[in-house]
């Protein structure tokens, strides 16, 4: 194993469990222990474990993966987490006293970066308009059918194909409970990764207006997924105005517990600026473990 030291603040096991709250999708497998999940090198899936090690104030993960794959697992464990911006934080704090009890209470909570484009979109197109826990049923499913199956340490995780997605037809995802518009915005995304409209390198490059025309020109594709993409795979701080789980969290933080719209969530949160991303997966982990 190969210790990645992490920036702190970073609740390791606080942070990961967003990955493992609604069910075990076979991607990106996560136990309360250790993790199972797999790294890009170009078009090649690289399996890797990998276990917290320190603590919030000195964090890393402990990495296994085959020896010739250790430089790419390592390299994206590294990037897995959106960046810190204590200097964005410590201004938040000092002008929302509501986020200042979060920070206080949830210190090193952050983002869980998913770095390849076609499994990020497979997850939001999976969870649009459904219950998360049956969105990871579904998603373990893909992967099974449409899937590349890896042992690492013993252990087994699954990464999506984008040719064998590419090449389905939807009635083949139908039958496994996506609906027809899931089914054929999911074969576009594989079909649109495997033309290289969606490299990370030059999404990376884009500004958001850009990401957002490019990921909107493909069916199934609207400014909830936008958003998402762009604050867990971009790393950008965004807000998923339009997310029911949002939503729900910023009206119990800020409207004592009254919904509000997608308009309200972006009016109420336009002063988290640069903080944006680690403000929203503090009221999201907030609302999951104090309900």
């Amino acid at each position: 194993m190969v210790v990645v030291d992490l920036e702190p603040p970073l609740d390791l096991p606080g942070s990961l469990a967003s990955l493992g709250r609604w069910g075990d999708d076979g991607i990106d497998r996560w136990d309360g222990v250790r993790l199972l999940r797999t790294a890009r090198d170009g078009s090649r899936a690289v399996p890797f474990l990998a276990r917290p090690t320190g603590s919030i104030d000195s964090p890393g993960l402990a990495v296994a993966a085959e020896v010739p794959d250790l430089p790419s697992a390592t390299a994206m464990v590294a990037t897995m987490f959106a960046p810190a911006t204590p200097v964005a934080m410590e201004s938040l704090a000092r002008r929302d006293a509501v986020m200042a009890t979060l920070i206080a209470d949830h210190p090193g909570i952050r983002p869980v970066i998913h770095p390849d484009p076609l499994t990020a979109l497979v997850r939001s197109i999976s969870a649009q308009q459904i219950n998360l826990t049956f969105a990871a049923r579904l998603r373990g499913r893909l992967v099974q059918a449409f899937g590349t199956s890896h042992v690492i340490a013993g252990e087994t995780v699954g990464s999506l194909d984008a040719e064998l997605v590419a090449a389905a037809a939807p009635e083949e995802l139908r039958e496994l409970q996506f609906t027809t518009s899931k089914a054929r915005s999911m074969i576009a995304v594989a079909r649109a990764t495997l033309d290289g409209q969606l490299g990370m390198a030059e999404l990376a490059a884009m500004s958001d207006e850009a990401v957002g025309d490019r990921l909107r020109a493909l069916p199934g594709i609207g400014p909830w997924t936008v958003d998402w993409f762009l604050a867990r795979t971009l790393a950008r701080p965004r807000v998923a105005a339009g997310d029911l789980g949002v939503r729900k969290a910023v009206g119990r933080i800020y409207l004592a517990g009254r919904l509000p719209s997608e308009a309200e969530v972006r009016a109420l949160t336009a002063h988290w600026g640069e903080a944006a991303g680690i403000a929203q997966q503090l009221i999201l982990h907030d609302l999951a473990v104090r309900g």
